[in-house]
């Protein structure tokens, strides 16, 4: 395969790409339907939140394990094997609510089976990238990747939450479980890895606890894979409250219109998808990630703290743009750089285990930022948040500047 070659033209990458995007979309389908159609059958939020909190528990609890069965196995078949048991899972639960038989406690077992699968998904087909479309492409790639997470998000919610208007729970997940078919077929279009082709016959043997441990000590000891095991929980932690935060202040402060909020809430896929398309087209400069990482995390922590002293909706909107821009530019650096300067038979785990930071300090940090807006206000809590990101990346700069240096020259 030529490394100059677009990713666009590498059918390895365009067959497991597309069924990455659909049983991504399939998840954010599966989670809002079951969602709205727990709330609607119940009326209970408890129960509703059940399901959230099933999902977030399985990620952080065998998100590690996942990675590293995704280094000992045959990834494709794992994805493969991982869409079609959803498939199988997602349809049994469409079967129960359609024939009103069960209780809410069986969907819930069944729906902890459903992310237990999925949690292997991830790595295997993270850990692959770079065997798809070799190290030159990775750029391209990830940038792609990461479009299509945000666009899956936004189509899944909205989907799943007009199927389940429409056609009724039963009908909206049993769609959800034909999208896992066909991601499962997808898989097997795209042929097999070079991965499982070369590297598999000269890995040496080793027990799984032995390659579960490994990839601890190798994250804590590989500095970019150290500093993005750091960095990249805080980052997200900060972007997903403070953007919380600022839809309180949107309501509270501002008193936007609905049409306003709405133009709030675009602003942010919409600065992620630009910076993305921008790291697709300009690899060139892309050298220094190091310092573009440390960069972001600065001009995001300084723009919270300037959306945090305006009044005006309208003025905010162009600073809210320029947040979803600069978090685009952080995490896809970081996972540009991890998929460039780690071995493909570390990818897994490596992926696991941010996997399992980035499920679980985000969520606590959205509970937690609430309870503080409601006592101080959004806007202070904003400020003070958006102050310790700015410390946080001036702080680390020059380590994380120092790793990147080092890794550069090693690789």
């Amino acid at each position: 395969m030529m490394m100059s070659e677009s990713i666009w033209r590498n059918r390895g990458f365009l067959f497991v790409f597309s069924s990455y995007s659909l049983s991504l979309l399939g998840n954010m389908f599966h989670s809002i339907a079951l969602n709205l159609w727990v709330l609607q059958s119940t009326g209970s939020a408890k129960l509703m939140s059940a399901v959230l909190i099933t999902h977030l528990v399985v990620n952080m609890l065998f998100s590690s394990i996942a990675g590293t069965v995704a280094d000992r196995v045959n990834r494709r078949l794992l994805m493969w094997s991982s869409d079609l048991l959803r498939f199988v899972l997602v349809g049994i639960i469409a079967l129960l609510i359609f024939l009103q038989t069960t209780s809410y406690g069986l969907v819930i077992a069944i729906t902890a089976l459903v992310a237990f699968v999925g949690s292997f998904r991830s790595p295997a087909f993270q850990a692959s990238i770079v065997e798809i479309v070799g190290k030159e492409q990775i750029p391209k790639a990830i940038a792609a990747i990461n479009i299509s997470d945000n666009l899956a998000r936004i189509l899944g919610f909205a989907l799943g939450g007009a199927a389940v208007a429409f056609l009724g729970g039963a009908v909206a997940i049993a769609m959800d479980a034909v999208a896992f078919l066909i991601s499962a077929l997808l898989v097997l279009m795209a042929g097999s890895f070079r991965y499982e082709a070369i590297k598999r016959a000269e890995r040496p043997k080793a027990t799984f606890k032995q390659d579960l441990i490994t990839g601890f000590t190798f994250t804590w000891q590989h500095p970019i894979a150290k500093f993005s095991l750091l960095i990249l929980p805080i980052v997200m932690l900060s972007f997903l409250s403070n953007f919380m935060l600022v839809q309180v202040m949107a309501v509270k402060n501002w008193q936007a219109s609905p049409i306003v909020f709405g133009l709030i809430e675009m602003c942010i896929p919409l600065g992620y998808v630009i910076g993305s398309f921008i790291i697709m087209n300009a690899e060139q400069w892309l050298k220094n990630k190091g310092l573009i990482i440390v960069a972001s995390i600065v001009l995001m922590g300084a723009s919270f703290i300037a959306i945090s002293l305006i009044n005006n909706a309208y003025i905010a909107l162009p600073l809210i743009l320029f947040v979803g821009f600069l978090f685009s530019f952080s995490t896809t650096m970081i996972y540009i750089a991890l998929r460039s300067s780690i071995a493909s038979e570390l990818q897994g785990r490596v992926t696991g285990l941010l996997h399992s930071a980035t499920s679980v300090i985000p969520p606590i940090g959205l509970a937690l930022f609430s309870i503080l807006a409601d006592q101080y206000g959004a806007a202070i809590i904003m400020s003070v948040s958006g102050g310790l990101l700015l410390l946080i990346g001036l702080v680390l700069a020059q380590a994380i500047m120092g790793a990147y240096k080092i890794a550069s020259s090693t690789a």
